[in-house]
């Protein structure tokens, strides 16, 4: 599980940003708190706040971070032809003051792995500019120990790798590129404790519903196995019951042939939706394409789900909200909190702008985004904030109510809009 986040000069955010999915000591809602070896943590994260106050970017800085160790194995070269084919790119600063422009960008993360890794906690970042890694390291914890073991650090031409075995530590320093995390490269050495880290983020979820061509994509992507496994069509069709009965089953034709190139996609199949005819005992095929958007993101949502769900992962969703009627979402949060529908612990992190959700969740699963005049994201949790009066908040307020009123901050600042520019 996620224990916490951190990032630092990156996009719109150019201070140290945390986003902390341990409990706190607060008492509402005690059945949220989810206890993985000595640690208390949450399943659930909604991230509030006003369009362009950035909220997609705490998601856009998880999903850097995640393709990054995936993949920089790969990157760099021995010269620089050899870089421009290596897909290295460095993330995006903070542009609005010099200083941040040239500035590194840090990133990292603390999670808990589960029973059959022992509880064991890790602690793993890096920082990186424009010429590559400045910093890496990795830490581990034990369940019964108290403090951080180092397993390797790297600072600019310093390496120190003595964590891990003697015969990794040769391969590594040999192999290792500038542009290239330790972890990456590691893993592809099949290198076990890095290859667990490395597939840490490998199965954690991401999904962007507020951008409208990665939507499209999710919502006409199928897994391999839903093409082929009637089972699965079956369970997917019962899924859908829940919310719209009428779609009793799902028909595919396949129009290509299905490969597996690995990535468990495949090329093209038609999808129709099976409904009941409502004056006879036939039934009609609908493409699935014409279906509600409502129900295509459901569709979409579904593998993403059903890995996370499976996996005790992290699922990474922007506008979550969009397109879902919010007793459908409250329905995926109840999922979440369930430890039947959520035995491995899998953990739900959301931008939303449905505030009704509010009365749902506890304050340290409530967190906030808010943009200053000097174009400066913020995130703050709504149980560490202090109104005016350096009061925090109780947990009888209407959250609901105060938010909407802009209380908690993270709503945009609204005035008359006069589009025709009249006087």
């Amino acid at each position: 599980m996620l224990l916490q986040f951190n990032f630092k000069n990156y996009l719109s955010f150019r201070d140290d940003t945390t986003l902390d999915l341990t409990a706190t000591k607060i008492t509402e809602y005690p059945a949220h708190v989810v206890a993985v070896g000595k640690e208390k943590v949450l399943p659930l994260a909604a991230i509030y706040g006003a369009n362009a106050s950035g909220k997609s970017n705490v998601q856009d800085a998880f999903v850097y971070m995640s393709n990054y160790v995936i993949n920089s194995f790969s990157y760099g070269g021995d010269n620089k032809k050899d870089i421009d084919r290596s897909d290295f790119a460095p993330p995006t600063p903070f542009l609005l003051d010099t200083a941040s422009m040239d500035a590194e960008t840090s990133f990292e993360v603390y999670f808990i792995t589960s029973k059959q890794n022992n509880y064991k906690s890790y602690n793993y970042g890096f920082t990186i500019g424009a010429d590559g890694i400045h910093e890496e390291w990795l830490n581990s914890k034990a369940k019964t120990a108290a403090d951080y073991k180092k397993i390797f650090y790297r600072n600019g031409s310093s390496l120190d790798l003595s964590g891990l075995p003697q015969a990794s530590q040769s391969l590594i320093t040999i192999a290792l590129e500038p542009e290239a995390l330790i972890v990456s490269l590691g893993a592809k050495l099949r290198i076990s404790e890095l290859k667990l880290v490395r597939d840490w983020f490998y199965d954690n979820e991401i999904a962007n519903f507020g951008n409208p061509s990665e939507n499209l994509m999710l919502s006409s992507q199928v897994s391999k196995s839903f093409v082929t496994d009637r089972d699965l069509q079956h369970r997917v069709a019962a899924y859908f019951s829940s919310f719209d009965p009428s779609i009793r089953d799902f028909h595919i034709s396949q129009i290509e042939e299905v490969e597996d190139d690995g990535s468990g996609r495949v090329g093209r199949a038609r999808i129709d939706a099976v409904h009941q005819m409502v004056d006879s005992d036939e039934f009609a095929l609908f493409p699935l394409s014409i279906e509600s958007a409502g129900t295509l993101k459901m569709f979409a949502l579904y593998p993403l789900l059903q890995s996370v769900l499976q996996h005790g992962s992290v699922l990474f969703v922007d506008e979550l909200n969009a397109r879902l009627h919010p007793l459908l979402l409250r329905t995926i949060l109840i999922m979440f909190l369930d430890p039947k529908t959520n035995p491995n612990h899998a953990q739900l992190i959301f931008t939303t702008h449905d505030a009704w959700h509010l009365s749902l969740l506890r304050r340290d699963e409530i967190w906030f985004t808010e943009k200053d005049e000097q174009g400066i994201s913020t995130l703050y949790s709504l149980v560490d904030f202090e109104d005016e009066n350096g009061t925090k908040i109780r947990k009888d307020e209407n959250y609901i109510k105060n938010y909407l009123l802009g209380k908690y901050g993270g709503i945009p600042s609204v005035h008359n809009l006069d589009i025709l520019g009249g006087e």
